[in-house]
């Protein structure tokens, strides 16, 4: 395929074809790498601050119940016990069969180096970095670029459309690309043919144009759709194992697809964990659509693929310990990551447990980091792509103590 799909021509075929939504601000931009080897990462975003201490219940903590009250222990529908300790919130009900089949794990009480500022752009830009902070001059670029540069053999893969932002995580001097769900095309074939005629003495239009037409056939769905504009924009949903229509569904199949071909790493965001209210109403929806994502790539890349392949969820920060007064938490300090895959030794939750007592809290608010998030990344990068604990100390994740291996991968 071309690779010479940049913003600029992909503003053009916007502003040729009205019916792209690849302009969208809503876009959930997603990137992709091809790299060496057979094994796979995903990394997604968790925009907003997931609040580990609701998904992954330390039920077994006396002071849980105090911080948190019933908290759904006792509630109609109650979390599920993992270990005699943690216990999992019901939304990712659907995860289990991951769970016990050693596909699925959490890393709890950690969190990036960012501290007491809880500034959601801050945090993001730091986790996204994979730097202690962002003062010093040191390179902005993504810490999963920098994993690219330093893969021997790596290249782009595939491109398939232009996001209007980039994820920060993959950008850097390695080439990457992206593509969004909200690129396709809904169009009738007599508006495909009318086009075509209108552009049929302009070269730079006409490229363009078939640019467009070969990205929203690369993923699989029809660009040529017939009925209403509303009958075609719902034409081109897709349903979650959940039943509803989710771009995330979407988007973990066109991934699941690509990296049973030649990409290797991929990264998108999922947003909607900012539950500063009515936290037992929003936190089930976010994490119903996690659930999408995770079982729609296990779905899609099915056996061989799936078990070489680890997926990873980060967040900027945790949130409080205590609900507030409007029934949600704020932003905090100690979070959880979210780990499946095929190749994942999961069925357990790691790390080392702080406790909840207010003398135990972080500034006697947050759940207490006990490690970096950064080492565990750092493992898994050294475990899937053979990275020298050397390399990712100083220039994937610099001045990062990895610290003790953690078993993480089979």
């Amino acid at each position: 395929m071309n690779n010479k799909l940049n913003r600029r021509t992909f503003l053009a075929r916007s502003a040729l074809i009205g019916c792209s939504l690849a302009a969208s601000p809503l876009l959930t931009p997603v990137s992709l790498a091809s790299a060496p080897g057979d094994n796979r990462l995903v990394v997604i975003l968790l925009r907003g601050g997931m609040d580990g201490l609701d998904v992954v219940r330390p039920y077994g903590d006396p002071a849980y119940k105090a911080l948190r009250g019933e908290a759904g222990l006792d509630a109609e529908d109650p979390a599920i016990d993992l270990d005699g300790y943690f216990a999992l919130h019901p939304a990712l009900r659907p995860m289990m069969p991951l769970w016990s089949s050693g596909h699925l794990g959490f890393a709890h009480a950690v969190s990036t180096p960012y501290r007491d500022k809880r500034s959601h752009f801050d945090g993001q830009d730091l986790l996204e970095a994979g730097l202690s902070d962002l003062s010093g001059g040191l390179s902005r670029d993504g810490w999963l670029n920098r994993v690219v540069q330093n893969l021997p053999d790596s290249g782009p893969a595939t491109a398939y459309a232009v996001g209007r932002d980039p994820l920060d995580v993959l950008g850097g001097a390695a080439i990457t690309q992206r593509w969004s769900p909200e690129a396709d095309l809904a169009l009738s074939p007599q508006a495909i043919q009318l086009a075509r005629l209108i552009m049929a003495d302009d070269p730079q239009f006409r490229e363009a144009f078939a640019q467009a037409l070969e990205i929203s056939e690369g993923d699989g769905d029809s660009v040529a759709m017939t009925g209403t504009p509303d009958q075609m924009m719902a034409m081109a949903g897709k349903t979650s194992p959940r039943g509803k229509t989710s771009a995330e569904v979407r988007i973990a199949e066109f991934i699941g697809k690509r990296l049973r071909e030649e990409t290797r790493i991929a990264a998108f965001s999922i947003t909607g964990w900012d539950t500063h209210q009515t936290q037992d109403r929003s936190l089930p929806n976010a994490l119903g659509r996690l659930s999408d994502a995770i079982l729609t790539l296990q779905t899609t890349m099915r056996g061989p693929v799936w078990n070489k392949t680890t997926v990873v969820a980060v967040t900027e920060f945790g949130r409080t310990a205590r609900l507030n007064g409007s029934k949600g938490t704020d932003h905090g300090t100690g979070g959880l990551m979210v780990m499946a895959g095929g190749a994942l030794r999961g069925g357990k939750v790691m790390g080392d447990w702080p406790g909840l007592d207010e003398s135990q809290l972080y500034g006697r608010r947050d759940l207490m980091p006990t490690r970096d998030l950064r080492a565990y990344l750092g493992w898994l990068l050294h475990s899937q792509f053979g990275l020298p604990v050397s390399t990712l100390e100083t220039s994937i994740f610099p001045g990062l103590d990895l610290g003790e291996q953690p078993t993480l991968i089979r």
